[in-house]
């Protein structure tokens, strides 16, 4: 559908598929409630568990605590890891503290830091891909081994490639799962034109979740008039689906709910697409779509089917 036509078309909502909770997100929250239901003692979660203010506003209100680092969660507690990962300074720590700790990592990050450590044994010195401070790079950086003679440097644009000084036969690249997968490819590719053995995973390490999500929003740019993003503005997963609908040429905003969006951006839109970061609860589209119906956006329609039937195990002792 070309933009001449949009106007033409009484008012509409579409939804992008998929879009809201992945698989690693559904995982991580369910390991929090399942340990209030289990446990008697306080629940305590080192970091957001995932990056949404309205999860972590929720859990809070049914007793989770969140800390920023483990020597803040008391003795004879539980203990849970956030989706994005931790350091393995973390974990030596709550191994030596008198509390039970559920590691609620994505598998899919977990992964990522597996691949850290292997290409560090096998001596290659790796290139992580991704945004500095995030709480998934901060816990990658911190799995590469201590007393390996492999170093591990972050890569967070094209011209950090250009000003890299390393050994090109013995390298090796991995990525943040949650970043933009075209952004990712450049990188990819500069690298591997300047290393041209640099090695990596057959796919690169943008998870599932986040590619799907990405490739809606890019059908669903082309429909719309306007995208609405729903995440918080610290989710990564959620920042990149806001640019690239707006990198597809289309106006995009990011709201954590139909409280936080400015009525002015509907002025004459016809077509408004909603999607949701990886983080972000099914309901909070539910009550955009009945807030945007009193400004005339009736007709709600799905663009396509959510194909997704990823599942991840939860911990044995919660299952």
């Amino acid at each position: 559908m070309d933009k001449t036509s949009k106007n033409k078309i009484k008012k509409e909502i579409l939804l992008a598929n998929p879009r809201g909770f992945c698989a690693g997100v559904e995982r991580a929250i369910e390991i929090v409630e399942k340990s209030l239901e289990k446990y008697d003692c306080p629940v305590f979660v080192r970091h957001h568990v995932v990056h949404n203010k309205k999860v972590v506003e929720n859990l809070e209100s049914k007793g989770v605590t969140f800390v920023k680092e483990v020597d803040e969660i008391p003795d004879e507690s539980i203990a849970i890891f956030s989706a994005h990962g931790v350091p393995e300074d973390v974990e030596i720590s709550a191994n030596s503290r008198n509390f039970k700790y559920f590691d609620a990592t994505c598998p899919l990050v977990t992964k990522v830091h597996l691949e850290v450590k292997k290409h560090a044994k096998l001596g290659r010195d790796i290139i992580l891909i991704g945004h500095k401070g995030h709480p998934e790079v901060v816990g990658t950086l911190g799995r590469h081994p201590k007393h390996s003679n492999t170093k591990i440097i972050l890569v967070e644009t094209e011209n950090d490639v250009k000003s890299l000084n390393v050994n090109g036969e013995k390298l090796a690249f991995v990525t943040q799962t949650t970043l933009s997968v075209d952004e990712t490819k450049e990188i990819i590719s500069a690298l591997k034109k300047k290393f041209p053995k640099i090695v990596g995973p057959n796919a690169d390490d943008i998870c599932y979740a986040t590619q799907n999500r990405q490739d809606a929003v890019k059908q669903l740019s082309l429909e719309s008039d306007l995208v609405i993003v729903i995440g918080s503005k610290s989710s990564s997963n959620s920042n990149r689906l806001k640019e690239l609908a707006e990198k597809c040429g289309t106006a995009s905003c990011l709201i954590d709910g139909y409280e936080d969006f400015n009525t002015n951006l509907l002025e004459d839109k016809k077509v408004v697409g909603i999607t949701a970061g990886a983080s972000a609860p099914e309901y909070i589209v539910d009550e955009l779509i009945a807030f945007l119906s009193k400004f005339d956006f009736k007709d709600v329609r799905n663009l396509s089917k959510n194909n997704e039937n990823v599942n991840f195990k939860l911990p044995r002792e919660l299952q």
